[in-house]
């Protein structure tokens, strides 16, 4: 009579056998283990920009020495046995790190798909070496502080910290345009479909304008979107009317006098990227501390807490980070960085004087939103793209839908493939409440670009949240385990499961 196991003794056997066998399988039901999510960063070799050198050095810096900035990052998020990959773009000043959450609750739930976030080469000239170290827990809020903003302000015998770069040291970075960014993704999407599945390529905010460029890119003659299945917009896409040829050109002028950095939301860089990165990490690491911001004179006025008289208010590190990203409290400066995070602060201080943050009835909760900002998931990568290129947003203006003018001509584009697009190609794009602070309608432009290529309309996926959603809300609205939690993902699932 063979051995009878009793079901405990069963299991534990089946541990004990997919341990020894590296998880491979499962004793179980003698079923495949399906392999662990990874989230890794690498750099690929980019064709080199104008002016760019070989080897960049900045002395006195953390920053590599001989750095090399002709490479685009990507941060890849799935399983190594996924071929299927959806290329992301990030929008204006913000990094490969911000859509990490978003893509590990995605290819949780589709197996047969990675997502490749795409860091621009810009990102290279970020000194993360504090903020790793504070991901690993060796580092304190106060010391990542005083390391990136509080040295600006601090007396006495100066302490390590970061080291500005001075724009004439990177002002071939006034060449970091569309030409530049279209050349690094398509680095990255050749790559992609070496894996021999299906590509779709998707872009958040000014990321869509990169997404119309690249899919109606004149390369040799064949437009970006060949061998592309699918095109998604996430709050984000290219307006049909093109600037001035005029406009233009009185653009570049400015930019030749000037740093090669945007400046967003009225903030110069690199201190954006800094206060948003480091309002996020202390968040993730300390929520219910003391802010460390409030109390920094170089912080704008109207990013520190004030309660319903006007008068400023001791808060947490939470509270700090929410009051500078909700909407409702975020300027209007900074609508393009807005999430529905809750309620807001909390009505009466602690025991301590500190106010807290209320984030009840949060579509987007805040410790997500700053894990995205943080990237938590990442050793030496965040959210936030400190130094982003004026020439990249000059250069959106000209993209038309993919349709040849004479911005394009003096900006260099050529993105003119607008009606050539694969007939076959989806659609997929999704709206916010920026749409009605600026006017235009990104669902719109989705239907154009189709239209003008023949794409039929039962290609199309639009998502109509502009009552709804805050521009940041599609990527960080928790998915809650289904699909009824956001509706990006909602869409976006049986989106790519039609693609693949």
């Amino acid at each position: 009579m063979g051995t009878i196991w009793s079901r405990p003794a069963r299991v534990a056997l089946a541990a004990v056998l997919a341990t020894l066998l590296g998880g491979a399988f499962s004793a179980v039901a003698g079923a495949t283990v399906t392999p662990p999510i990874k989230v890794k960063r690498i750099w690929m070799p980019a064709p080199p920009a104008p002016g760019t050198p070989a080897a960049f050095n900045l002395p006195g810096s953390h920053l590599p020495h001989n750095l090399d900035l002709n490479r685009v990052g990507v941060i890849k998020v799935g399983r190594r046995t996924a071929k299927n990959v959806l290329v992301f773009v990030p929008g204006t000043s913000a990094g490969a790190a911000y859509i990490v959450p978003f893509a590990k609750s995605l290819v949780e739930r589709l197996g047969d798909w990675q997502v490749w976030s795409v860091e621009r080469r810009e990102n290279l000239l970020e000194d993360q070496s504090l903020l790793k170290r504070a991901k690993a827990g060796q580092a304190t809020p106060q010391e990542v502080f005083h390391y990136y903003l509080g040295y600006l302000t601090e007396a006495g015998e100066p302490r390590p910290h970061m080291t500005l770069i001075p724009s004439e040291r990177v002002s071939f970075a006034r060449e970091w345009g569309m030409n530049v960014a279209v050349e690094d993704l398509h680095t990255v999407i050749e790559s992609a479909k070496g894996l021999g599945g299906k590509v779709a390529l998707a872009g958040h905010s000014l990321g869509g304008s990169v997404v119309t460029a690249y899919a109606t890119w004149d390369f040799a003659g064949v437009p970006g979107a060949t061998g592309l299945s699918g095109l998604v917009y996430d709050d984000g896409g290219s307006s049909p009317t093109p600037v001035t040829k005029e406009r233009a050109e009185e653009q570049l002028t400015k930019l030749s006098k000037g740093s090669p950095w945007l400046s967003f939301g009225g903030i110069g860089s690199p201190f954006l990227g800094l206060f948003s990165s480091l309002g996020a990490q202390s968040t993730v690491q300390s929520p219910q501390e003391a802010s460390l911001a409030e109390d920094f004179s170089l912080l704008p006025s109207n990013l520190k807490p004030k309660n319903e008289k006007g008068e400023l208010i001791a808060v947490t590190n939470e509270a700090e980070f929410g009051y500078g990203v909700n909407v409702g409290s975020s300027p209007p400066t900074l609508v393009a960085a807005q999430v529905h995070a809750g309620a807001g602060l909390e009505e009466t201080a602690r025991e301590d004087g500190l106010v807290g943050w209320n984030g009840s009835g949060a579509l987007s909760p805040l410790r997500r939103y700053a894990e995205m900002l943080a990237g938590t998931a990442t050793k030496q990568a965040d959210g936030d793209e400190w130094y982003f290129p004026e020439r990249l947003t000059i250069d959106t203006g000209a993209v038309a839908e993919g349709n040849s003018n004479p911005a394009q001509e003096v900006l260099g584009e050529h993105a003119i493939h607008g009606h050539e697009l694969p007939s076959s190609l989806k659609i997929l794009a999704i709206s916010s409440e920026l749409d009605k602070v600026f006017g235009g309608s990104v669902l719109t432009s989705a239907e154009i670009l189709a239209a003008q290529s023949g794409i039929p309309s039962a290609n199309l996926t639009l998502i109509d949240r502009e009552g709804e959603y805050a521009h940041n809300d599609p990527a960080a609205a928790e998915p809650e385990g289904n699909i009824d939690g956001n509706a990006f993902y909602a869409g976006l699932v049986p989106f790519l499961e039609g693609i693949g």
